[in-house]
């Protein structure tokens, strides 16, 4: 009899596990997983270490908006993610021009930069995001401190993870919902 309980116990701890695993997967895969920020290209917003849960929901119903910051596969490196601001949506025009950026005509208030940052150019100063493409920025506005959009132009959507909207760590003064 003991060892009949006892196999019977195994048995629901085993099947315990396995959907706990199995809830865990589909929670990553359909709807929020965690980040690591991976060096300073989004400073001041985001720091070499911070974690932020990245939100897959709004993706499937609001999508996305200028200003979100999102994660996605990097077009340059292999298996590599990237951490960037959605600067321009499918039809708009981004120009850089004397340090500033404008969508479709008008500068952009960018409270998420340094004060007095320069938006250096490299190849090109506009682009035009055709359908299915999103134009990102890196915050950190130094030259040369954020592989984005002005080095290999617009993004596919199809490459995205997700909306990192909440930063959970570290528990400091920056804890919490990120800044549009």
């Amino acid at each position: 009899m003991e060892k009949e309980s006892i196999g019977k116990e195994m048995l629901e701890w085993i099947k315990s596990i396995v959907i706990a695993v199995l809830i865990a997967f589909l929670i990553k895969r359909f709807l929020f997983y965690s980040v690591l920020v991976d060096g300073a290209s989004m400073e001041p917003s985001l720091h070499n270490g911070d974690r932020l849960f990245t939100n897959k929901i709004p993706l499937y119903y609001n999508g996305l908006q200028h200003g979100d910051v999102i994660s996605f596969k990097a077009p340059d490196a292999i298996d590599k993610n990237y951490i960037k601001r959605v600067i321009g949506l499918a039809g708009d025009t981004i120009e850089i021009k004397d340090g500033k950026v404008y969508r479709n005509g008008q500068e952009l208030v960018e409270r998420y930069i340094a004060p007095d940052s320069y938006t250096d150019i490299y190849m090109e100063s506009e682009w035009t995001v055709g359908e299915g493409e999103i134009f990102v920025l890196g915050d950190n506005r130094l030259p040369g401190a954020s592989n984005d959009s002005r080095f290999f132009g617009p993004i596919k959507e199809n490459t995205i993870g997700g909306i990192s909207d909440f930063r959970y760590y570290p528990f400091d003064k920056n804890f919490g919902r990120l800044d549009k």
